[in-house]
């Protein structure tokens, strides 16, 4: 086998290619548009008016807004693995983290405050509480009950929000706390979002490492009745990669409330689902459930953001974006659909015969 071969079937080529051709099409930009070729790479240090030296530039933008994906891609990953299906409810249960946060912190009925009504621990507990509550909500529907997992999270993906809007009385709850913003800041010279999801990939990383965790959800993910005669309890592990899944929904839910520093609950984790699914794709992780690689989702996640702040570059709206999105979501799937690769299995192989008759 070739060294070409070699390399486009490892697990992390997609996403590792897929976020070089990213790149590439920056630097493509950057020279039309009479920019440094190399910008795009550009790190440099910016003073805030607070007098802080904090690092500035485009990579460390797609990694800062990249964050709450990131975590949500960890959650998805496992569930997609788990379950051979996606939980969609994600974007939601983020809005119900952050409302629930704020309005305990804030008071119910309160929309600004610049004093807590509760103390921060309490705020942040509660909400991402909430968010494993909903991720065992989801879990007990797919495990137990055999429901579809697009059609169980369905569910809190139109219920989250409009119950994170019941808690924060229909109105955007603001808490100018500046240890409540710190979550979504800096910490010295690096944005915290950063911080918060190089934790979360971390303590991940060594569950999956030095537990079985990993064997246990892959057994279950590819095929779930040989497992359970194996002696795993398939119901079990998919109820708690669902809580993980809200976990992670939980925390990326409080990070992006206090990037904002309120619980705008219309619109914190819209459409963040279908960025969580995109990147577990991007990372060469199969939809249908088994294997999984979590390196791969993560370097997904952040090239999600590279192309959203690529189609921003290039003048594509918000509201267009996701058009884009939904495309590549498109060409990864039928990428992976088995029809395509036997179809690029017959063509090599007719090739290799033909180079030998």
């Amino acid at each position: 086998m070739s060294k070409i071969k070699k390399i486009t079937k490892m697990q992390l080529f997609l996403p590792i290619f897929s976020m070089l051709l990213v790149m590439f099409v920056n630097v493509i930009y950057d020279i039309a548009s009479g920019n440094a070729p190399f910008s795009f790479f550009a790190i440099s240090t910016q003073l805030t008016s607070s007098g802080n030296t904090i690092l500035y530039g485009r990579l460390i933008d797609i990694l800062n807004r990249g964050s709450e994906v990131a975590i949500l891609a960890i959650g998805m990953t496992l569930v997609v693995s788990a379950s051979a299906g996606t939980d969609i409810s994600v974007g939601s249960v983020m809005s119900l983290s952050g409302g629930m946060c704020c309005m305990l912190l804030a008071g119910y009925g309160v929309t600004n405050v610049s004093e807590y009504a509760s103390p921060l621990w309490v705020g942040i507990g509660a909400g991402i509480l909430v968010a494993v509550v909903c991720g065992l909500f989801n879990g007990f529907l797919v495990a137990y009950l055999n429901i579809q997992p697009m059609v169980a999270t369905l569910i809190l993906w139109s219920a989250g929000r409009a119950i994170g809007l019941l808690l924060c009385n229909s109105a955007i709850v603001y808490v100018r706390v500046p240890s409540f913003q710190f979550f979504g800041s800096y910490i010295g010279f690096l944005p915290t979002p950063i911080l918060i999801a190089a934790i979360c990939v971390l303590i991940m990383s060594l569950i999956l490492k030095f537990t079985a965790l990993g064997t246990f959800v892959q057994s279950v993910g590819i095929n779930k009745k040989a497992a359970r005669i194996s002696g795993f309890n398939s119901a079990k592990i998919i109820l708690m990669c669902y809580a993980i899944c809200g976990l992670c929904a939980g925390i990326a839910g409080i990070t992006a409330t206090s990037r904002i520093y309120s619980a705008d609950t219309n619109n914190i984790g819209l459409n963040m689902e279908m960025d969580a699914i995109l990147a577990v794709a991007l990372g060469g992780n199969s939809l249908g459930g088994g294997k999984f690689n979590l390196a791969g989702s993560i370097i997904g996640a952040y090239t999600i953001q590279a192309i959203t702040t690529t189609l921003y570059a290039l003048g594509v709206s918000s509201a267009q974006a996701p058009v884009f999105k939904a495309i590549v979501v498109i060409l990864i799937v039928v990428i992976q659909s088995e029809p395509v690769k036997e179809f690029f299995k017959k063509l090599s192989a007719n090739k290799t015969a033909a180079k030998e008759a």
